[in-house]
């Protein structure tokens, strides 16, 4: 194997020191990370100058290019130059805000997706990546350095597996594959969040469970977003007549267009579930408030009749007819009290207590 694999880098002008065996690990990454691969042979090298990767252009072999930056104009444009790519493709790959797309440009497939990731403190971090699908090779261009995609490297690494059988466009569908099941994760984790928030909705809702509230809200449109326009990338691949884009491959897309699906409704039942709980919280809030109020309007209630009286003989007239009973001011605490209790008494029957 590693004998086959001097054989192919003396071939592309590349020193044999580059060479990685299959069961050896990559090297860390770099600005432009190259993997070339066929069912019996892996090259895997780091570079930082675009020419390196012209003899893969034509390669026999499937070539990975993974650019680690999309900040460096000129490696992007030199990049651009030698895999002839349209400038309108060099725009959208330097954007970061670009929604999922995907254009066909006959000699290359571009995509542009986002790659989701949820820590476990923090909101959802979103990553802009380009995938470009030509005859013979890939290129991936990320914002930064990812560790997204190392499941697919370690999988190329592997002498076995479909992977290593299978063309360029095959490897454009594990990119894809790999994105959105890691949409999964996301969600698994955006649930335990709703989970956790519902728990304290019923128990003690605060302001600061509607600003969580709030927060969650505004990443499931950020989620959505980001993940709707992916179905419409989907069948647009899978329902394109390029000869990039093989049949067999065509049914892979298929399965990854379910999982869209499923994510897709995932994240439309949980914009649901977080407007049920707004009106929820509203709902407890106005309860309570409700309850507050009653409350005080008991009180005044049954103090009305008392501040009357206590008003009525608190006026300054010299001539009271009670003023001179000789028990009359304990009759008046008698009525007052009275009075109260037998307003207590009937709010009780009436359930208002």
């Amino acid at each position: 194997m590693a004998k086959h694999g001097k054989k192919r880098a003396k071939k592309f002008g590349m020193p044999p020191g580059t060479l990685l065996h299959p069961e050896e690990p990559l090297p860390e990454a770099s600005k432009i990370t190259i993997i070339d691969y066929d069912e019996k042979y892996f090259h895997a090298e780091q570079t930082h100058t675009v020419e390196t990767c012209i003899p893969f252009k034509t390669s026999p072999t499937v070539t990975w290019i993974n650019v680690d930056t999309i900040h460096d104009v000129k490696l992007l444009e030199r990049m651009g130059a030698v895999f002839a790519m349209h400038p309108l493709t060099m725009e959208d790959i330097q954007s970061v805000d670009q929604r999922p797309k995907m254009d066909d440009y006959d000699e290359y497939i571009y995509l542009d997706l986002k790659i989701l990731s949820h820590p476990e403190t923090g909101e959802i971090n979103a990553e802009a990546i380009s995938i470009v699908i030509g005859p013979s090779y890939v290129i991936t261009f990320h914002e930064k350095e990812s560790a997204a995609l190392n499941p697919i490297r370690d999988r190329i690494r592997s002498a076995g597996g479909r992977i290593r059988k299978m063309s360029a466009d095959y490897l454009g569908y594990c990119l894809m594959d790999t994105i959105v099941d890691n949409y999964f994760l996301v969600l698994e984790r955006f649930d335990e969040r709703i989970e956790l928030l519902q728990a304290e909705l019923l128990e003690n809702p605060t302001t600061k469970t509607l600003s969580d509230l709030n927060k969650l809200k505004r990443e499931i449109i950020f989620l959505r977003k980001s993940v709707w326009p992916l179905r419409e990338v989907i069948v647009k691949l899978e329902r394109s007549d390029s000869p990039l884009i093989k049949e067999a491959t065509k049914l892979y897309l298929r399965d990854v267009y379910d999982h869209t699906i499923y994510i897709v409704d995932a994240i439309e039942s949980f914009r649901d579930i977080l407007g049920g709980m707004l009106d929820i919280y509203l709902s407890a809030n106005s309860n309570r408030l409700n309850e507050v109020i009653k409350f005080l309007t008991i009180i005044s209630t049954i103090f009305i009749p008392l501040t009357f009286l206590a008003g009525v003989y608190g006026m300054n007239f010299k001539h009271f007819p009670e003023l001179d009973l000789t028990y009359g001011y304990p009759l008046f605490w008698v009525v007052n009290l009275g009075i109260a209790v037998g307003l207590l008494f009937y709010f009780k029957r009436k359930g208002w207590l």
